[in-house]
């Protein structure tokens, strides 16, 4: 059968017109906006925030009526009010001129900063100085020396967080500095467990710098005068390279902190890390350990219980105090500053242990005996810094006296000691 399929494509199809849509009816951009507020109520909604955004700004408290908060007036436990400077934070301090006050939107912004070893003595006032700055702070520590008692007052501060936890162990965190204070400072502690403090002086670092490193933190090492060791040069300066036993019951302190200040620099130098370095010099005050083998410490306590000042040695041995809110001043120049370091911070008075006896025994009880021991190992025999380039550099110099900081120590002593019911029992 024949194919019935004809080809027509020759054929030509009629053409329409192009289209053309439907004239738009007249008023019809005005309607239309107007039919979709009324759809679905949505006027009602519209008006409806007005009104409550109207009622919350008209009653809401204005920020013109609610003053700047005086930093001067917080209260730092223990802190002389005349021996706290503040030109280590004039970004926080209310600013007056003739136009009024500066806004609040051009203060500085406060940082996230973790301080390990932030329960001890020295930590614990360095987060009140920096809560008190208007920076969040994170504490890390693991209890061995530190206290909670020391931080209690922050519990309930939005801007502070205590994690229990031993830097030999790594750890993450988000933040803009790191003052690494972690490990056990008295002979009585760190002889207890060499091993501990050397693998804190040395892993504790190495995890502290290596997280300084991952997120960008200036990072400051707490290292010691006792890296000095019984020193040939007096007084010590920066530049003197110490005369230390490496074999001896102090070496995992001592070579410790000589270790650690070895690895802060390779990193600096190595791995870009911005670091700074303070050599920390004896240091007294509120919420030491009470029997912590530290000379300031021992003496206070046996003259508040009634017992002998135990002298070791001679008692020709010097040593200088600076008072803890002096440290923490520079500390925290320290940190804001430009310079790596290391700065000796500490007091350039220069005390024997006799001498310190005495002073201990005006302050608490003039008749308190002195009882002379055979000296401990490896004792230097002289210890005062050269502050020169702290002077220069930080224009710092640490302002308390030891007979003006001694008794605010002595009034913490006697409370933990006696308890608030003996708070008047002994005379100062």
């Amino acid at each position: 059968m024949a194919s019935e399929l004809i080809f027509r494509g020759h054929e030509t199809q009629p053409v329409h017109d192009a289209y053309s849509p439907k004239p738009l009816k007249p008023w019809f951009s005005i309607t239309r906006p107007i039919r979709y507020l009324l759809r679905d109520q949505r006027l009602i909604f519209i008006l409806l925030g007005i009104a409550i955004a109207t009622l919350f700004f008209t009653f809401a408290p204005s920020s013109r009526n609610n003053p700047a908060p005086d930093y001067d007036s917080l209260p730092i436990p223990y802190f002389q009010h005349d021996s706290i400077s503040t030109k280590s934070l004039p970004y926080r301090m209310p600013i007056h001129t003739q136009l009024g006050k500066v806004p609040l939107g051009i203060q500085r912004k406060g940082l996230r900063i973790v301080v390990t070893g932030g329960a001890g003595f020295v930590g614990s006032h360095l987060v009140d100085r920096l809560i008190a700055r208007g920076d969040s702070v994170i504490v890390v520590d693991n209890f061995f020396t530190g206290r909670k008692e020391n931080v209690m007052h922050h519990f309930g501060n939005p801007r502070f967080e205590l994690i229990r936890h031993d830097v030999v162990e790594p750890l993450l965190l988000e933040v803009d500095q790191i003052y690494h204070l972690a490990c056990p400072a008295s002979p009585v502690h760190y002889k207890f467990n060499p091993v501990k403090t050397i693998k804190t002086n040395v892993v504790g670092t190495l995890n502290m710098l290596g997280l300084a490193k991952r997120v960008g933190a200036r990072f400051l090492l707490t290292s010691t005068s006792e890296v000095y060791g019984d020193p040939l040069q007096h007084p010590q300066k920066e530049t003197y390279w110490g005369n230390v036993n490496p074999i001896g019951v102090r070496s995992c302190y001592d070579e410790g902190k000589r270790t650690a200040e070895t690895l802060t620099m390779d990193y600096h130098r190595g791995a870009g890390v911005e670091v700074r370095i303070a050599r920390i010099f004896n240091t007294y005050g509120p919420r030491m350990c009470l029997d912590d083998g530290r000379v300031v410490s021992n003496f206070v306590a046996q003259a508040l219980r009634k017992e002998p000042l135990t002298v070791y040695g001679d008692g020709k041995q010097t040593r200088s105090f600076q008072y803890v809110s002096d440290l923490v001043e520079g500390l925290m120049r320290l940190m804001e500053g430009e310079h790596v370091g290391p700065f000796n911070l500490g007091n350039p008075g220069e005390f024997t242990m006799l001498e310190l006896a005495k002073v201990v025994q005006d302050t608490i009880d003039p008749d308190a005996k002195i009882e002379y021991r055979p000296n401990t190992e490896d004792d230097p025999h002289k210890r005062k810094p050269d502050i020169s380039r702290a002077k220069d550099l930080l224009g710092w110099e640490p302002k308390v006296d030891l007979r003006k900081g001694l008794p605010l120590m002595v009034s913490d002593f006697r409370q933990r000691i006696f308890g608030d019911h003996k708070e008047g029992a002994t005379s100062t």
